[in-house]
C-alpha cells in the first residue's frame, strides 16, 4: 500500500469515529441534552470529515458537510431551536454523511437525489435563508419582490458612529512551523491558512531559508515555516480554533499585539465591510458575550474553523485540571491476530513442556518445577493481556442501530424508542464484527413483529411509542446481549398453526411454550403476510441462531403475551482461549468450558433414578435434573455407563435450566487455546471447537447446550408416544 492509501485509509476509519461521535451527541441532545459542549462535540465532528475529504477531493461529502456543519453553527449560536423537526432532519443528515464516507471509501455514489433534499433542508436552517433565495429567485425572474415595499435598506457610515459603542479590533502575530505528521496526517497548510484569512484581514510570509538542495530533500520531511499577521474582531481564542486539529503536529506561537486598534482604522473598515449583509452586520455589533470582556460573534464562514466564543472560567477564578490525553496508537488488525496465534502456541509448548517434566518424574519441590509454575503464570498473563488489545466495546456496533430502528419505525409507520445499556462491555473485535447481522435481524424481527401499531397500542393502554431495548453485560465468563420490546409478545397458537401448515411440525405435536417460541428459528418459517423490504422472505431467525452458533454462542426466547418478548444471545468473550475442565469418556478426552460448570460429584445408585427406557434423572439437594451420559450422546459407546464408576458434572445452561453430563474421570483444569474445527475439519454436532494439549493429542472441545438440547429431543420424542399410549 503506498503512504497516499494509507492515509486516506487512516481518514476513513477516523470518518467511523467521528460518525459514531456525531450520532451520539445528536441522540443525546434530541434526548433533552443541553450541554453546549455536546454540540460542541458534533460540530467538531462534521468539520473534521469536512476538512479530510477536502484533501481528498470527495467534493459530495465536502459540499454536504458543509450544509451540515453551517446548520450546526445555527444551533449553536442560539439562531436556531433544537426542536423535533430540526433534529429530526440533522439525525437524516447524520446518516447521509455515513452513506456520503461509505461512497468515498468504496468508490461508489450515495442517493444524489436524497442528498440534494437534506441540503436544501440544512440550508433552510439558515435564518436569511429565505430572504437570499427570494432575492436571488426574483432577479433571475427580473421581477420586484412582492414583498419589496416592506423593506427599506438604510445607509449607514461607521466612521460617524460612535467609538465606545463598537468593538475593537486586534492585531495577532502568529508563527507557524508544521512537523512531519501534520501533512502524514493529510493536513494542509493552505487549509489553515486559508481558514486565518477567514477571521480578518492577514498578510502571510512564507520562511524557507531551511529549504535544502534538491539532492538532500527529504519529501516526507518539512522544511517552511509561517509568519501571519492577523487584524481581527476575534480574540485568541478563535485564533487557535484554526489550529486546533494540527496543534499537536506543529509549532505555533501566537502573540496579541499591545494597542487594540480604532474602530475608525482603515484595516476595521475593511473588516466591517466584508461582512456578509447588513443583518450579520448589526449581529455582528449587537452580540456581546457576558464575561465581562466585549467578544463579537463571527461571520458565517468564520465560524466555521472552530467556537467564536470562549468558555467563561469557573465562578471564584479557579480553574479545573487538565485530564491527560490517552495516547494511542493504530496497528494492523493482521499483526494483532500473528501474535495472539503465537501467544497461543506459547500457551501450547508451555503445557508440552510441564507434561514431559511430569512425565521425567521430576519432584513438585524441585527448582524445575517452581520455575515451571512461574513460567505458567507468566504465559497465562501475557495471554490475558494480548487478549485485551483485542477487546472492543460493543459501542461501535450499537451506534450502527439508531439508524436502523429510525428507518424500520419509518417503513412499518410505528412509532419507536431505542434504548441501550452496556455499551462499553468490551469483547473480542471477532465476536464484535459477527454482532451486527444477527442484531440486524433481530431488531427488525422486535419492531416489524413485535410492537403494535400506535393505534392498536392504545387501545391496549400503552403508549403510542414503542419501545425496543439493548443491552450487553457480562456474566459467567461470557458476554450477554439482550434484545427487548415491550410488544404483544409472541402469539403462539399463530406461531403453531403457521409451523403445522408449512410442514414443519405434526398438526397434532404436543409442544410446551418453550418449544413453540423456538418455531421460530426453523429455515423457512416466517409470520410475515407479503414479502418485503423488512421480513417474508422466509431468512431471518434461522440465520440469526446459526451465526450465533458458529461463534460458540446460544440463543434464547422469553416471551409474555401483551407484555413483550426477550432474546437472549450468550457468547464467548473471545474465540481464542477458554479455561476448562479436562475429561475422559470412553477412552476419549475431552474439554468442558468452565464457565458452564457449577459443580461436580459422585453419583451414589440412590440418588440415580430411570424412565422412558433409557433415560435416567439424577437427584441433587431434593431436585431431580436430567442424567446425560456424554459417551453414549456422542456415539463413542452404545450402552449406559455405570454411575457408580463415573462422574457427574453439574452444568446451568443458558436458559438457567440445570442437567448432569456423566463423563468416566477428571484429569484436571486448564486453559487451552481454540482452534476451529469447522475450518480445518467440519462441523460435529455436539462439539464446538478443538485444542491441542500438552502430551501433543488433539481434544475435543464439548457445546454442552448443543448436547443438552440434544439429549432432550431425543428424550422428547421418547416421551411423546409414551403419552399417547396412556
Amino acid at each position: 500500500m503506498d503512504q497516499m492509501a494509507a492515509i486516506k485509509q487512516t481518514f476513513f476509519q477516523e470518518c467511523e469515529e467521528q460518525l459514531c461521535e456525531l450520532e451520539t451527541g445528536l441522540l443525546a441532545i434530541d434526548d433533552g441534552d443541553a450541554d453546549p459542549e455536546t454540540l460542541n462535540a458534533v460540530f467538531r465532528a462534521v468539520h473534521s470529515i469536512k476538512g479530510g475529504a477536502g484533501a481528498f477531493s470527495l467534493d459530495d461529502l465536502v459540499h454536504f458537510s458543509h450544509s451540515f456543519e453551517s446548520a450546526l453553527d445555527h444551533l449553536r449560536a442560539g439562531r436556531l431551536a433544537p426542536s423535533p423537526e430540526v433534529l429530526k432532519t440533522l439525525l437524516k443528515s447524520a446518516d447521509m454523511l455515513a452513506d456520503l464516507v461509505r461512497a468515498g471509501r468504496e468508490g461508489s455514489s450515495a442517493d444524489a437525489a436524497l442528498r440534494e433534499e437534506l441540503a436544501a433542508e440544512l440550508r433552510s436552517f439558515d435564518p436569511h435563508a429565505c430572504v437570499k433565495e427570494q432575492a436571488q429567485a426574483d432577479q433571475e425572474a427580473g421581477e420586484e419582490c412582492p414583498d419589496a415595499h416592506a423593506f427599506e435598506p438604510v445607509p449607514i457610515s461607521f466612521d460617524d458612529l460612535e467609538i465606545e459603542a463598537l468593538p475593537s479590533a486586534r492585531k495577532f502575530l502568529i508563527r507557524f512551523t508544521p512537523k512531519a505528521d501534520l501533512y502524514a496526517k493529510a493536513n494542509e497548510t493552505t487549509l489553515l491558512l486559508r481558514e486565518l484569512s477567514q477571521l480578518g484581514e492577514v498578510s502571510v510570509h512564507c520562511d524557507y531559508s531551511r529549504l535544502p538542495l534538491l539532492n538532500d530533500l527529504d519529501p516526507e520531511a518539512s522544511y517552511l515555516s509561517w509568519t501571519a499577521e492577523l487584524t481581527t474582531l476575534h480574540n485568541e481564542d478563535a485564533v487557535r480554533n484554526i489550529f486546533e486539529f494540527a496543534e499537536g503536529d506543529c509549532e505555533l506561537d501566537i502573540e496579541g499585539l499591545d494597542q487594540p486598534l480604532a474602530i475608525g482604522d482603515a484595516a476595521v473598515s475593511a473588516l466591517i465591510r466584508n461582512v456578509q449583509g447588513s443583518a450579520e452586520a448589526r449581529e455582528l455589533l449587537d452580540e456581546p458575550v457576558a464575561n465581562g470582556e466585549e467578544q463579537y460573534a463571527a461571520p458565517q464562514s468564520a465560524k466555521q474553523a472552530g467556537p467564536s466564543r470562549p468558555v467563561p472560567p469557573p465562578q471564584g477564578g479557579k480553574t479545573e485540571p487538565a485530564i491527560p490525553a490517552q495516547t494511542t496508537i493504530r496497528v494492523d488488525l493482521e499483526r494483532v491476530d500473528r501474535l495472539i496465534n503465537l501467544v497461543g502456541e506459547l500457551v501450547i509448548n508451555q503445557a508440552m513442556l510441564a507434561q514431559r517434566v511430569f512425565e521425567a518424574g521430576v519432584a513438585r519441590a524441585s527448582g524445575v518445577a517452581t520455575g515451571l509454575d512461574e513460567l505458567e503464570q507468566l504465559t497465562r498473563e501475557i495471554q490475558d493481556s494480548v487478549m485485551a488489545i483485542r477487546a472492543q466495546p460493543v459501542k461501535s456496533v450499537f451506534q450502527r442501530m439508531p439508524r436502523l430502528v429510525r428507518e424500520v419505525a419509518a417503513l412499518t409507520g410505528k412509532q419507536v424508542r431505542l434504548t441501550t445499556e452496556g455499551e462499553n462491555t468490551e469483547v473480542d473485535k471477532t465476536v464484535v464484527e459477527r454482532l451486527a447481522d444477527p442484531l440486524t435481524h433481530m431488531i427488525r424481527n422486535a419492531i416489524d413483529h413485535g410492537l403494535e401499531s400506535p393505534e392498536a397500542r392504545r387501545a391496549a393502554g400503552k403508549p403510542g411509542e414503542g419501545l425496543v431495548r439493548l443491552s450487553a453485560l457480562h456474566r459467567s465468563g461470557r458476554i450477554v446481549i439482550e434484545v427487548s420490546d415491550d410488544g404483544a409478545g409472541i402469539n403462539r397458537a399463530k406461531i403453531k398453526a403457521l409451523a403445522a401448515g408449512k410442514g414443519l411440525i405434526a398438526p397434532d405435536a404436543a409442544l410446551t411454550d418453550e418449544e413453540i417460541d423456538n418455531l421460530i428459528f426453523l429455515p423457512g418459517f416466517s409470520t410475515a403476510q407479503a414479502v418485503s423490504d423488512i421480513s417474508g422472505r422466509g431468512v431471518g431467525m434461522d440465520v440469526v441462531r446459526r451465526s450465533i452458533q458458529t461463534l460458540g454462542g446460544r440463543i434464547s426466547i422469553r416471551s409474555v403475551p401483551g407484555r413483550g418478548s426477550t432474546f437472549t444471545m450468550s457468547l464467548p468473550l473471545t474465540l481464542a482461549v477458554l479455561d476448562g475442565m479436562v475429561v475422559t469418556v470412553a477412552g476419549e478426552t475431552l474439554v468442558v468450558p468452565l464457565t458452564a460448570i457449577a459443580e461436580t460429584l459422585q453419583p451414589k445408585p440412590p440418588a440415580v433414578h430411570g424412565f422412558g427406557g433409557t433415560a435416567r434423572v439424577i437427584s441433587i439437594r431434593n431436585q431431580f435434573v436430567p442424567l446425560i451420559d456424554v459417551g453414549r450422546e456422542l456415539g463413542y459407546r452404545a450402552d449406559c455407563a455405570d454411575p457408580r464408576a463415573s462422574v457427574a458434572i453439574l452444568v446451568e445452561t443458558e436458559g438457567h435450566a440445570r442437567s448432569a453430563l456423566l463423563v468416566d474421570a477428571i484429569l484436571g483444569q486448564r486453559q487451552v487455546v481454540i482452534k476451529s474445527l469447522e475450518a480445518n475439519y467440519r462441523h460435529v454436532p455436539g462439539i464446538a471447537a478443538a485444542t491441542i494439549l500438552g502430551d501433543g493429542r488433539v481434544a475435543l472441545i464439548l457445546d454442552v447446550d448443543a448436547v443438552v438440547a440434544r439429549s432432550r429431543e431425543m428424550g422428547a420424542s421418547i416421551e411423546i408416544p409414551l403419552a399417547a399410549a396412556g
